[in-house]
Protein backbone atom coordinates (compact mmCIF):
# COMPACT_ATOMS: atom_id res chain seq x y z
CA UNK A 1 0.00 0.00 0.00
CA UNK A 2 1.50 3.66 -0.78
CA UNK A 3 2.20 5.80 1.47
CA UNK A 4 -0.99 8.34 -0.05
CA UNK A 5 -3.26 5.45 0.42
CA UNK A 6 -2.38 4.74 4.05
CA UNK A 7 -2.23 8.46 5.16
CA UNK A 8 -6.07 8.62 2.87
CA UNK A 9 -7.13 5.87 5.20
CA UNK A 10 -5.84 6.84 8.27
CA UNK A 11 -7.93 10.64 8.01
CA UNK A 12 -11.00 8.64 7.21
CA UNK A 13 -11.19 6.19 9.94
CA UNK A 14 -10.25 9.52 11.86
CA UNK A 15 -13.29 11.20 10.34
CA UNK A 16 -15.46 8.27 11.04
CA UNK A 17 -14.45 8.26 14.49
CA UNK A 18 -15.50 11.91 14.95
CA UNK A 19 -19.15 11.59 13.69
CA UNK A 20 -19.35 8.15 16.14
CA UNK A 21 -18.71 10.53 18.85
CA UNK A 22 -20.79 13.56 17.33
CA UNK A 23 -24.20 11.60 16.40
CA UNK A 24 -24.38 10.45 20.02
CA UNK A 25 -23.62 14.02 21.40
CA UNK A 26 -26.73 15.50 19.18
CA UNK A 27 -28.54 12.65 20.75
CA UNK A 28 -27.83 13.24 24.01
CA UNK A 29 -28.15 16.96 23.24
CA UNK A 30 -31.84 16.87 22.39
CA UNK A 31 -33.55 16.26 25.31
CA UNK A 32 -31.88 20.05 26.31
CA UNK A 33 -35.18 21.42 24.68
CA UNK A 34 -36.74 20.17 28.14
CA UNK A 35 -35.14 23.16 30.18
CA UNK A 36 -38.09 25.40 28.39
CA UNK A 37 -41.01 23.76 30.32
CA UNK A 38 -43.57 21.15 31.36
CA UNK A 39 -45.36 21.20 27.65
CA UNK A 40 -41.67 20.38 26.16
CA UNK A 41 -40.57 17.59 28.92
CA UNK A 42 -44.23 16.05 28.02
CA UNK A 43 -43.63 15.83 24.59
CA UNK A 44 -40.09 14.11 25.07
CA UNK A 45 -41.08 11.31 27.85
CA UNK A 46 -44.80 11.25 26.76
CA UNK A 47 -45.65 11.58 31.00
CA UNK A 48 -47.81 14.19 32.92
CA UNK A 49 -45.55 16.40 34.39
CA UNK A 50 -48.25 18.63 36.27
CA UNK A 51 -46.23 18.54 39.75
CA UNK A 52 -43.76 21.75 39.98
CA UNK A 53 -41.21 19.59 41.37
CA UNK A 54 -41.31 16.80 38.98
CA UNK A 55 -41.13 19.50 36.04
CA UNK A 56 -38.27 21.08 37.97
CA UNK A 57 -36.71 17.39 38.48
CA UNK A 58 -36.88 16.92 34.44
CA UNK A 59 -36.02 20.08 33.67
CA UNK A 60 -32.61 19.48 35.45
CA UNK A 61 -32.79 16.12 34.12
CA UNK A 62 -32.36 18.01 30.51
CA UNK A 63 -29.39 20.34 31.54
CA UNK A 64 -27.09 17.05 32.85
CA UNK A 65 -28.08 15.84 29.22
CA UNK A 66 -27.03 19.04 27.82
CA UNK A 67 -23.59 18.68 29.18
CA UNK A 68 -23.27 15.30 28.14
CA UNK A 69 -24.60 16.18 24.67
CA UNK A 70 -21.48 19.18 24.86
CA UNK A 71 -18.85 16.65 25.84
CA UNK A 72 -19.42 13.94 23.41
CA UNK A 73 -19.57 16.72 20.61
CA UNK A 74 -16.49 18.20 22.11
CA UNK A 75 -14.67 15.11 22.22
CA UNK A 76 -15.61 14.50 18.77
CA UNK A 77 -12.91 17.49 17.99
CA UNK A 78 -10.27 16.90 20.93
CA UNK A 79 -9.28 13.70 21.29
CA UNK A 80 -7.65 14.07 24.86
CA UNK A 81 -11.61 14.27 25.58
CA UNK A 82 -12.48 11.16 24.29
CA UNK A 83 -12.15 8.18 27.39
CA UNK A 84 -13.76 10.99 29.44
CA UNK A 85 -16.83 11.19 27.12
CA UNK A 86 -16.96 7.29 26.48
CA UNK A 87 -17.01 6.88 29.85
CA UNK A 88 -19.30 9.29 30.81
CA UNK A 89 -21.58 8.54 27.85
CA UNK A 90 -21.76 4.92 28.31
CA UNK A 91 -22.73 4.83 31.87
CA UNK A 92 -25.30 7.16 31.34
CA UNK A 93 -27.02 5.93 28.21
CA UNK A 94 -26.77 1.85 29.30
CA UNK A 95 -27.64 2.31 32.73
CA UNK A 96 -30.87 3.98 31.75
CA UNK A 97 -31.36 1.07 29.10
CA UNK A 98 -30.76 -1.40 32.15
CA UNK A 99 -33.37 0.83 34.85
CA UNK A 100 -36.00 0.64 31.73
CA UNK A 101 -36.09 -2.94 31.53
CA UNK A 102 -38.30 -4.46 30.39
CA UNK A 103 -39.46 -2.09 28.13
CA UNK A 104 -42.74 -3.60 27.70
CA UNK A 105 -43.31 -2.20 30.99
CA UNK A 106 -43.07 1.83 30.09
CA UNK A 107 -44.82 3.67 27.62
CA UNK A 108 -44.21 4.73 23.86
CA UNK A 109 -41.74 8.03 24.49
CA UNK A 110 -39.62 6.10 27.23
CA UNK A 111 -39.55 2.88 25.15
CA UNK A 112 -38.38 5.06 22.09
CA UNK A 113 -35.64 6.86 24.78
CA UNK A 114 -34.37 3.42 25.30
CA UNK A 115 -33.84 2.38 21.85
CA UNK A 116 -31.86 5.72 21.27
CA UNK A 117 -29.93 5.48 24.08
CA UNK A 118 -28.68 1.84 23.33
CA UNK A 119 -28.18 2.98 19.44
CA UNK A 120 -25.93 5.85 20.58
CA UNK A 121 -24.38 3.55 23.10
CA UNK A 122 -23.39 1.07 20.08
CA UNK A 123 -22.01 4.26 18.19
CA UNK A 124 -20.08 5.74 20.80
CA UNK A 125 -18.33 2.25 21.44
CA UNK A 126 -17.61 2.18 17.62
CA UNK A 127 -16.46 5.40 17.75
CA UNK A 128 -13.94 4.82 20.53
CA UNK A 129 -12.56 1.91 19.25
CA UNK A 130 -12.08 3.37 15.82
CA UNK A 131 -10.41 6.35 17.72
CA UNK A 132 -8.10 4.45 18.97
CA UNK A 133 -7.27 2.05 16.24
CA UNK A 134 -6.63 5.24 14.54
CA UNK A 135 -3.91 6.70 16.92
CA UNK A 136 -2.15 2.75 16.69
CA UNK A 137 0.91 3.05 15.09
Amino acid sequence: MTKLSLATRHRGRVAIAAALFAIPGLINLYPLVGVLGAKQLESLYGVDVAAPDLALLLRHRAVLFGLLGALLLAAAWRPRLRALATGAGLVSMLAFVVLALPLGAHGPAVVRVAWADLLASLLLACGALLARQARAP
